[in-house]
């Protein structure tokens, strides 16, 4: 009992922090040549993005300056962020593959989470570079609710009891968090026109704005709950390409559904969100292997 309570009272004076960064949602961004390592303009995307996660781990240690900051890298490869520039206060995860994805560094220690420069799913919009995961998955449902990167990241925090108290992104982006999580925090950083095409602020603009943001999350964090699903769980890909199919109902407890778009959705149970998150994964890395 008294190793629990001073490991409760040790979290209590220094929270954990997890900053999880994606790249299409940041601002100035608007085209995959920019979020690609082969395209003309990475370069200046790898920047815009590292600035916008020091404006938010700049945010939380204005609210919590003895907070222990986690940031992960959760665009592409997680190999984006210049870990050079990025807030030297702050710890860096990054590369792939690692546990929970996008989330890695998270667990139940985790205080809360931030979702900074986070995109609008796969189908819904418009939103500036909308997919889901990968180009390999159409939708992703759980129970029938269609989820994109935000509910789907949402819900596994929410499965650690860990709450998301703030996103920032697209007009979009923002308005899909708070339909899952009353209370969060938003920054929309650029107003969807299309795909590949946004009305956005001066990234100057963009960074002062989260950063503000930030700090009010974090000092609000309590008034946040997490956002969490409870199992057996059904879930349902859809997937793109046919022998994506094929290679995914190789996996244990997967199977081709009896539905209208059977031809490319495959469905599982899971007991729990943790599990159905990990079989997402799994499907979004087979969605890579390209026919011999």
């Amino acid at each position: 009992m008294d190793n629990h309570n001073h490991g409760s009272t040790e979290k209590a004076k220094r929270p954990r922090i997890l900053i999880s960064v994606d790249m299409e949602g940041v601002s100035g961004i608007v085209h995959p040549r920019e979020t690609n390592p082969d395209g003309y303009d990475y370069g200046r995307a790898r920047a815009l993005m590292t600035a916008e996660a020091n404006a938010a781990v700049a945010g939380v240690l204005d609210a919590e300056p003895g907070a222990e900051v986690w940031v992960a890298d959760a665009h592409g490869s997680y190999r984006n962020l210049l870990p050079e520039e990025v807030d030297r206060r702050a710890r860096l995860v990054r590369g792939k593959p690692r546990p929970l994805g996008m989330l890695g560094g998270i667990d139940e220690r985790t205080d809360a989470v931030l979702f900074v420069g986070y995109h609008v799913r796969a189908g819904a919009g418009p939103g500036v570079l909308a997919h889901t995961m990968s180009d390999a998955l159409l939708d992703v449902r759980v129970d029938g609710r269609s989820l994109g990167e935000i509910g789907l990241n949402a819900a596994m925090a929410g499965h650690l009891g860990v709450p998301v108290i703030l996103l920032s992104g697209d007009d979009a982006a923002c308005a899909e968090v708070r339909e899952l999580v009353p209370g969060v925090r938003t920054v929309a950083v650029k107003e969807a026109l299309g795909q590949f095409a946004a009305a956005g602020l001066h990234p100057e603009e963009a960074r002062e704005r989260l950063r503000r943001a930030a700090a009010e999350a974090v000092a609000g964090r309590e008034e946040v709950r997490p956002f969490a699903l409870s199992g057996p769980l059904t879930v349902e890909v859809d997937l793109a390409a046919a022998h994506t199919v094929d290679l995914a109902v190789l996996v244990p407890g997967v199977t081709r559904t009896g539905g209208p778009r059977s031809a490319r959705t495959v469905a599982f149970t899971a007991p729990d969100f943790a599990q159905a998150y990990r079989v997402v994964l799994l499907l979004v890395q087979l969605g890579s292997i390209r026919p011999a």
